[in-house]
């Protein structure tokens, strides 16, 4: 049974009419089938699709890349890697399973996967924790993250989670330390990292595997410092006003790119990715192959620089510094006031150190 949003009613009737005419039985018994209607039908379908999904909304786009049918982590996991092999805990607590990681092959080019897993069904959502990580999932992440980084081996991860895990135990256990802590392994990296935003992107919970050296985004996902809900509870107390959160935080691919927040947009089929889930795993496999080709002919020290300046230049474009490409020396031209205030403290040490000399001479006289 499809799965349908409430702004797809018409598409809704569409299929539903086309699904009837697809069928050689009615009420009556055996008919005709109107191959004419049939292709008149879908063509209807495929411009009222585009039409649709060219106008999408903030939220509309939100209830997208939450869509249930969405392909998940597991699904880009198990059709564009061979021999992946998983590998679980993060040697202090335990296993987290709302995050795959493991080693596997693509095109003959070993690479880690990670993926944030929200699961199929509601049994596998709730053994997930419906793609909310723990702080051991993220000390798992980091394990692997430095054992790939030791045998020169690029990593790739697949994003999809409404952010980390809230609850108590987790908060005991240091969620925030964990998430900080596997910001600076990402950072530290010197082997190519590539981050896929599959479908939610969500705060910190996201941001722990997403600062790599090239962040992609399909193109009805989201990436955001919060859920739109979130937002508008805190902004308005009133989480129905979810529509403003999702336009002022500027959370779709398109506008991402524009803030060059995110590096390359991969498309979808008209009406989401979950209509056509060969064609969007082309897409992805075709954007993985152009970006793992373009680190080959980098250096460790070049792809530890690019990543660092990426994420340095970001909200820097209309500021202050001139020159963005030495934002990793960090070497900024002082002003003219810290002139004054190291002239200031020179001049108040002299000025004490001639008091000290008076007050000497005063004292053996």
């Amino acid at each position: 049974m499809k799965n349908y949003l409430n702004f797809e009613s018409d598409i809704k009737n569409l299929e539903d009419e086309l699904d009837k005419l697809k069928d050689p039985y009615n009420q009556s018994g055996l008919s005709e089938v109107d191959t004419q209607k049939i292709s008149q039908i879908q063509n209807e379908l495929d411009e009222k699709l585009k039409m649709v999904y060219a106008n999408l909304d903030p939220w509309q786009t939100t209830m997208v890349a939450r869509h249930e049918d969405r392909p998940k982590s597991k699904f880009f996991i198990d059709n564009l890697f061979e021999d992946f092999i998983p590998l679980s805990g993060d040697r202090f607590y335990g296993e987290d399973l709302s995050v795959l990681c493991g080693f596997a092959k693509f095109h003959g080019l070993s690479v880690l996967v990670i993926g944030q897993e929200k699961g199929e069904d509601l049994d596998s959502r709730i053994k997930r924790n419906f793609g909310m990580m723990r702080p051991e999932g993220y000390r798992k992440t980091i394990r692997l993250m430095q054992l790939a980084d030791k045998f020169n081996i690029p990593i790739i991860s697949f994003i999809d989670t409404p952010g980390a895990y809230p609850g108590v135990g987790a908060e005991e256990r240091g969620q925030a330390e964990a998430i900080a802590k596997s910001i600076e392994c990402c950072m530290k990296l010197k082997v190519p990292t590539i981050a896929i935003v599959i479908g939610e992107g969500g705060s910190g919970g996201a941001i722990a595997l997403a600062s790599s050296n090239k962040v992609l985004m399909l193109e009805n996902a989201i990436y955001s410092v919060i859920s739109p809900e979130g937002c508008a509870t805190i902004l308005w107390r009133d989480p129905k006003k979810m529509l403003d959160a999702a336009k002022a935080m500027k959370l779709s691919a398109k506008d991402l790119l524009e803030l060059e927040i995110i590096d390359e947009i991969i498309p979808e089929p008209s009406g989401g990715a979950h209509r056509d889930k060969d064609l969007i795993l082309e897409n992805v496999r075709n954007a993985l192959n152009k970006n793992l080709e373009n680190f080959k002919q980098m250096s460790p020290e070049e792809i530890f620089d690019g990543r660092k300046n990426k994420f340095l230049k970001i909200g820097r474009s209309k500021g202050f510094m001139s020159n963005l490409n030495e934002l990793s020396s960090l070497n900024l031209e002082k002003s003219n006031f810290n002139h004054f205030l190291k002239f200031k403290k020179i001049f108040v040490a002299g000025v004490g150190l001639t008091i000290f000399f008076i007050g000497l001479i005063l004292y053996f006289l």
